[in-house]
């Protein structure tokens, strides 16, 4: 069993891991507020961690947002909303030595790469030879894979495959896509996005456009990248995804609109078809995907 760590904009997860068959055993969680200081943010950090039962020094994944150096795990959060108070701190070194059972080393690798490796070998994407992920939440992560392998560079891979460096109508995906894009948009200073989603559902039209302004502008940005790569499936998780009904018709509308159709025939006759799912693996996938390259 491999300790992970996941760290996002509002929480961060401890688990271990099998990585041969996905299986997470002795989760902890714990709430994060990424505008917090950096003492915080590292002590939220190293008290889930410490909540699991781990051997002195065992080899640790974590799974966290760039922009980070993840060969020397930098934290270079700067100008992206979040965890801004760690940038140009030595996370490595402060988990090296900062937790309770002291790792022998920390593997930091990028969350939205963790999360469709995940939902590649034991989620929703599994069987697919190219597909993307896209995680929604603070902010949007982005993943293009190969034959088992992530890519940051081809046709159609934005730079870095990271789609909020790509932009809609000369701004940036994020200012259309995010947490605080539709916090701003909606215009409630005491609505959270999941207090939008509920008055979406119960017939509030100014939500209901928010949401659907958001998505479908998403899948116009990402169906021509979609389809340069090559691409027969997208997964979608993230906090947002949990509101899979609300986020499904637009992000289909909008990659359609885009040129990438889902349900449409991969080849003339072929039964099988281009496919938009939500993650699957009860939200672990990035926890296994983390697991797996540790592993190696």
């Amino acid at each position: 069993m491999i300790p992970v760590l996941e760290i996002g904009g509002t929480h961060v997860t401890a688990a271990l891991v099998d990585p041969r068959d996905g299986r997470v055993s002795s989760r902890t969680r714990e709430p994060l507020d990424a505008d917090g200081a950096a003492d915080a943010i590292l002590a939220a950090v190293r008290h889930c961690a410490d909540g699991l039962s781990v051997p002195v020094g065992a080899r640790w994944g974590v799974a966290v947002p760039g922009p980070f150096d993840y060969a020397r795990g930098i934290a270079l959060f700067r100008g992206v909303g979040k965890f801004e108070a760690l940038y140009g701190m030595d996370v490595r070194r402060a988990l090296l030595h900062g937790l309770r059972q002291r790792p022998g080393d920390v593997v930091f690798l990028n969350d939205a790469h963790a999360f469709l490796t995940g939902e590649w070998s034991a989620g929703s994407v599994r069987g697919h030879r190219r597909a993307v992920g896209i995680t929604l939440g603070t902010g949007v992560g982005s993943a293009f894979l190969a034959d088992g392998l992530i890519h940051d560079t081809g046709p159609g891979i934005p730079p870095e495959g990271r789609m909020d460096l790509t932009e809609i109508d000369g701004r940036p995906l994020e200012a259309t896509v995010s947490r605080r894009a539709i916090l701003s948009r909606y215009g409630d200073p005491a609505a959270d996005v999941r207090d939008i989603a509920g008055r979406a559902r119960a017939g509030e039209e100014r939500a209901r456009r928010v949401l659907d302004d958001a998505f479908t502008g998403l899948g116009i940005a990402l169906a021509p990248r979609m389809a340069d790569f090559d691409a027969t499936a997208l997964v979608v998780g993230g906090s947002m995804a949990r509101s899979w009904d609300l986020v499904a018709p637009a992000l289909s509308v909008g990659l359609a609109a885009g040129g990438w159709t889902p349900d449409a025939p991969l080849v003339a006759g072929a039964r099988r078809t281009r496919t938009v799912k939500p993650a699957a693996s009860a939200g672990d996938a990035a926890l296994v995907g983390a697991a797996r390259a540790t592993a190696t």
